[in-house]
């Protein structure tokens, strides 16, 4: 993939480049910046480069229609914080005010175009649809730049089509987010642990099919847990289980017990009877052994003995991927396994990732740094499919047209 530095002299030139945006709200206050704090070192580069830059992003899922409520207002208002710029806002994504604003930038000045979720080409099905818009984003400028890694996984306009079009280039999020986590399945320091949490097994098979061949140890938390407890024949009362996945869990380790892996599960949990999750609230939480999980009860945390264990797993790692919180981080009392995890990241002597998504929430929501780890990924799903093997169309276009 071609860098920012490969396009040459920008001074003056007009670039479009892809940002995720796609930033957590409480009404119009952004409650972790961190997606956009992300952006910074290439946008940066970019002004100070004197390119007339033009930001396609998006924000939750608005479907194709304009809807007030994902309006990226709040999002240009903090980057202009950040940059200590002045960051315009298009009123519209691909018209009168979206092509105004950006033709009538300067040397160095950014500015954003809406939320290209409200243009129902953005994410639609029909190629013919999705260049059509790409066309319009192109207008904006001579050359586009990749820099959101969240969506590289997509077949989008903003994503995959536009760059088709014009002479493209990796910014340096999405490049380095690709070293790092190709890295990470080419060729690990070891040994190499992979934490893996959140509700549903299905989710993650493919990820635990590929991971298995590369990873000396999985250690498995979150509702995902009682879904390997149940394939060894235990019982987790009211517990999450997919049902469908049991007999993957049994094969997966049956194929770990066979090639000398290690397939570390819990052995004890925090569990309750009572329970909300709208309202992040939960009864009395009591912890319990594995093999005595109260049927009227649900796990939602794993217990102390297994914090210390999982903990002294991660510690002892060279490189450690980590994608999925341990229990229901959200509530008080059950984030207590997903802190002890995070913690040991931040004391590993060696590559630390932590996989994105509800991941990257939880250990800012917790109080840890971005610096504590080696890495914190954008894109959750993006960075599980790229460590499930898979090609990403918006990495494989800047690849084809380099």
């Amino acid at each position: 993939m071609k860098s920012v530095e490969d396009l040459g002299d920008l001074r003056g030139k007009r670039v479009v480049i892809r940002c995720d945006f796609n930033v957590p709200l409480d009404g119009d206050k952004i409650t972790d910046d961190g997606r956009i704090k992300a952006a910074l070192p290439t946008l940066t580069q970019l002004h100070e480069a004197g390119a007339r830059t033009t930001v396609l992003a998006h924000l939750g899922r608005p479907k194709g229609a304009v809807d007030p409520k994902y309006s990226l207002a709040p999002v240009a208002k903090r980057l202009g914080e950040l940059m200590n710029l002045d960051v315009k806002l298009a009123e519209d994504v691909v018209g009168p005010s979206a092509t105004k604003t950006s033709e009538s930038l300067a040397d160095g000045e950014i500015a954003l175009v809406e939320n290209v979720r409200f243009e129902k080409g953005e994410t639609s099905k029909d190629e013919a649809e999705r260049t059509e818009l790409a066309k319009k984003y192109a207008s904006f400028g001579e050359y586009y730049v990749s820099n959101g890694f969240g969506v590289v996984h997509r077949k989008q306009a903003s994503v995959y089509d536009v760059a088709k079009l014009l002479p493209c280039a990796a910014g340096s999020l999405v490049a380095k987010e690709v070293e790092v986590l190709e890295g990470l399945t080419a060729d690990p320091k070891r040994p190499f642990v992979v934490v893996l949490g959140g509700a549903k097994v299905a989710d993650k098979l493919a990820v635990i099919d590929n991971l298995l061949k590369v990873a000396d140890t999985l250690v498995v938390g979150g509702g995902m847990l009682f879904t390997f407890l149940k394939a060894q024949g235990l019982e987790v009362g009211k517990s999450l289980v997919d049902d469908e996945s049991i007999e993957a869990c049994k094969k997966y380790l049956e194929a770990a017990k066979a090639s000398g892996k290690q397939i570390l599960l819990p052995t004890d949990v925090r569990v309750a009877s009572d329970v909300d999750f709208d309202a992040h609230t939960v009864g009395q939480v009591d912890v319990v052994s594995v093999d005595a999980i109260p049927a009227d009860k649900m796990g939602l945390d794993i217990g102390p003995e297994t914090e210390k264990a999982y903990a002294e797993a991660i510690k002892g790692a060279k490189s450690v991927f980590w994608n999925g919180p341990m229990g229901v981080f959200e509530i008080k009392g059950l984030e207590l396994g997903t802190k002890a995890v995070a913690q040991a990241l931040t004391e590993v002597d060696g590559l630390s990732v932590v996989g994105g998504g509800d991941s990257a929430s939880a250990v800012r929501a917790l109080g840890f740094a971005d610096d504590q780890f080696g890495h914190i990924s954008t894109g959750g799903g993006a960075s599980l499919e790229l460590m499930e093997g898979k090609e990403l169309p918006g990495i494989a276009v800047l690849k084809e047209n380099n």
